[in-house]
């Protein structure tokens, strides 16, 4: 009897813990939780010229790791349950058969670039892709867009992150690609419509780093 006593407290307790980790992770979405550790787009590189990248041997920005859901729809739930706001557009992009998540978890390096610092002034999705292409950059996942969005809750006020993707065609026939966004009210993951944007200098792409290329700069084989 006090086995199977001491087997059922541990269970509650092991409940216990479980409920108080999911409510912490729950709340870091809500504009009410961005609002206690507010920062914002106080970088001097944003208040002047940037240098223009000659290739992807540049630092990494974030490391994420993707898989970490058994299917789209648990990661779904996850954004859900974190709070972080869907916009419909977005929601659109997980319904779609070209939307899926990897089988496997993987640490992905992520780097945060502007067009200014590709060279260009203003281009069209094709373009900016193919400038970063020959640089040594490469397209993320369609996951990196909501598994960036569950861990970055520190993304500063005003920032807009448009994941450098292949677009995500919908519904309506019209190719998307995901944002990740703190607009003030809450952390956000919203689409936007690419098929004809022209994106300009200071909008922001976030691609993938091939760790490959710091192995070459090491000069490992």
């Amino acid at each position: 009897m006090r086995s199977i006593d001491l087997a059922r407290l541990l269970a509650r307790l092991c409940a216990v813990s479980f409920c108080f980790l999911v409510h912490q992770a729950h709340a870091q979405c809500a504009a009410r939780d961005v609002a206690k550790n507010p920062r914002f787009l106080d970088d001097p590189a944003w208040l002047q010229t940037p240098n223009v990248i000659r290739s992807a041997d540049i630092p990494v920005w974030k490391t994420i790791r993707v898989g970490t859901a058994q299917n789209k729809w648990a990661l779904y739930r996850a954004l859900d349950a974190a709070h972080c706001e869907l916009g419909e557009t977005a929601e659109s992009m997980f319904a779609q058969p070209a939307f899926s998540v990897s089988p496997d978890k993987i640490d992905t390096d992520l780097v945060s670039v502007s067009l200014a610092q590709l060279g260009l002034a203003h281009a069209s999705l094709q373009d900016l892709y193919a400038r970063a292409r020959t640089l040594g950059f490469a397209l993320a996942p369609a996951e990196v867009g909501p598994q960036l969005r569950l861990q970055y809750f520190e993304q500063p006020l005003g920032e807009y992150l448009n994941i450098a993707m292949p677009p995500i065609e919908t519904s309506d026939g019209k190719p998307k690609i995901f944002v990740v966004v703190n607009g003030g009210a809450g952390l956000q993951l919203i689409g936007t419509d690419v098929g004809a944007a022209e994106f300009h200098d200071q909008a922001r792409f976030v691609f993938v780093r091939r760790r490959s290329i710091a192995s070459t700069q090491d000069g490992a084989p």
